[in-house]
């Protein structure tokens, strides 16, 4: 009997839980920053100060992790070889991470939110990436094949994407729960660059599923749009010319 190829379901599955664990290592990264270095300036972090080097430390690491998770979902795509021990390596630093916060965030402020969230959706992952190791899985998958095709890739990219940018968009409202003072969400004081940063994930994860429904490759949109672009150049350039000799 032929076993199916599992290769583009497999590996997008991974794209799709790596991509979604990477927003939420980089927003939990950027996210306590302010209390890593400035938690005096808050008085319910007040009592976070003595610790502050050590949430420092897994800030630092957190947002490596997540910058780490954004280049493994490439390298999923990309077919490289290193892409399914990097994705674990990654997956256990951002776990190791989170786990720190949650002790000295429980013991120092009797909750762990919303760092929590964040270990379930890596161990969630984590869990997704082990069972690839199963046999009957593992031996039809080829992590080293190249997306020669667009409907391999286009779909569990968009869905990335769009999901990623969903979570950043409604940043402020998920986890405000740890983060009002005094009646004031301190998540607003980065919401320009999350906004921008939301919305460049949701509209290109949606052109993204457009042009896979359509089954319009990538490969050959850009194509149109480098020539456009080298022809608006070559027409610019031409134009100086002439006018420098006129």
């Amino acid at each position: 009997m032929v076993q199916r190829d599992l290769t583009w379901k497999v590996r997008g599955i991974g794209m799709v839980f790596m991509g979604l664990t990477a927003v939420f290592t980089v927003l939990g990264g950027v996210g306590t920053v302010c209390v890593a270095w400035f938690a005096e300036n808050w008085r319910p972090f007040a009592v976070l100060v003595p610790y502050k080097p050590i949430y420092q430390t897994a800030t630092v690491f957190t947002l490596l992790a997540g910058v780490a998770g954004i280049i493994v979902t490439y390298a999923l795509l990309k077919g490289e070889k290193w892409s399914y021990p990097a994705a674990i390596t990654t997956l256990i630093v951002g776990l190791g991470t989170a786990g720190t916060k949650m002790y000295y965030s429980n013991m120092l402020r009797g909750t762990t939110a919303p760092t929590n969230f964040r270990a379930y959706v890596t161990i969630l992952t984590l869990a997704v990436f082990l069972i690839m190791r199963i046999p009957a899985i593992w031996n039809r998958v080829d992590f080293t094949a190249q997306p020669s095709r667009f409907g391999s890739w286009a779909t569990p990219g968009g869905v990335s994407l769009f999901v990623g940018g969903l979570i950043t968009l409604t940043t402020q409202y998920w986890a405000a729960g740890i983060h009002v003072v005094d009646g004031v969400n301190l998540v607003n004081v980065i919401q320009v660059p999350l906004t921008i940063a939301g919305a460049s994930m949701l509209l290109s994860g949606c052109g993204m599923l457009v042009l896979a429904y359509y089954n319009v490759p990538v490969s050959a949109l850009l194509g149109i749009v480098r020539t456009r672009l080298n022809r608006s150049a070559d027409a610019t350039t031409a134009s100086s010319i002439s006018s420098k000799e006129g």
